[in-house]
């Protein structure tokens, strides 16, 4: 038996529908967020692997619903699914296997039934983003959307019940990869009229977004670049309390993919202006190193 299989064994998924449910959301997730999927695979407790899948499968959903498409679109798509998903959440059936799988997850973990209906509420300031005027705007956008979104998988790595403290190292976590993102997919966002760092901030660089579209790399989008590089790698570093704040495996998961952001932003900075031409990664063997040693960790903490 593959240890997927075993997984959903551990999670209690036996129906035979249940599981190809399951195995839809783990085949698309291991698809578009390989690392992530990896991490988990290697990370997760058998028995919270398949929810974890779960969880980041709608979570990626939302994300496709609220950014592809003309605006019509993607307004009329995010409405149908969110009722969908209330109506499901409400009657406790569904006949589409992702809300199957999220229906049987929060069956799993009550208080992931929390999470979803705050991302619900608020996901759709996705829809009205085109960017920011100020780092206030910026920081309303990560509670409105960033974070309800983040914590559809964190609350499943938390402690059961949180005083406010694991939240608040989740929106810090949260605030350091978001920076991160906007800054990393400049050459992606751009064309699409998606300009996620805020034109103050482009003011005190003396940088205009047409600079940015055009691909200038001036000193002033050098410098652009690392102000924001560095800003996120302060909050990523900050985040490295959150482990601590989270019981068992969770904190392993977490504190490797802190790891995994920060060596992003470190071959961000290397690549600096030519961000403007596509994205940075984090190195491989990097990666992999950090995936391995926390395993290593994890499977010390479960014996």
């Amino acid at each position: 038996m593959s240890a997927w299989h075993q997984s959903l064994d551990a999670a209690g998924v036996r129906e035979p529908e249940s599981r190809r449910d399951y195995d839809r959301q783990r085949d698309l997730v291991a698809r578009s967020r390989r690392t992530s999927y990896l991490a988990a695979r290697l990370l997760s407790p058998r028995q919270m692997l398949p929810h974890v899948v779960a969880a980041t499968a709608v979570m990626h959903h939302g994300d496709n619903l609220l950014d592809t498409g003309p605006k019509p679109q993607r307004v009329s798509a995010w409405a149908s699914w969110e009722q969908e998903v209330r109506k499901a959440l409400d009657t406790g059936v569904s006949d589409d296997p992702l809300i199957r799988t999220l229906l049987h997850t929060t069956g799993a973990y009550p208080r992931l039934r929390e999470a979803v209906e705050a991302y619900l509420s608020t996901a759709t300031a996705e829809l009205e983003f085109t960017g920011f005027a100020t780092e206030t705007d910026y920081q309303a956008y990560l509670d409105a959307y960033s974070l309800p979104a983040f914590m559809l998988v964190a609350s499943l790595l938390g402690p059961e019940s949180d005083d406010g403290r694991f939240r608040a190292g989740c929106r810090t976590l949260i605030d350091g990869s978001q920076r991160l993102d906007f800054v990393n997919d400049l050459a992606e966002d751009l064309p699409e009229g998606r300009l996620g760092i805020p034109a103050k901030t482009l003011e005190r660089f003396s940088v205009t977004a047409e600079d940015l579209a055009e691909g200038r790399e001036s000193a002033g989008v050098r410098e652009l670049v690392e102000d924001q590089i560095e800003a996120a790698r302060v909050s990523l570093r900050a985040a490295g309390e959150l482990p601590v704040l989270t019981e068992g495996p969770g904190g392993v998961l977490l504190d490797a993919v802190i790891k995994i952001e920060l060596l992003t932003a470190k071959a961000a900075l290397t690549r600096g202006a030519r961000l403007l031409r596509g994205p940075a990664s984090p190195p491989v063997a990097g990666t992999l190193r950090v995936l391995l040693g926390a395993r290593r960790r994890a499977r010390t903490e479960q014996r």
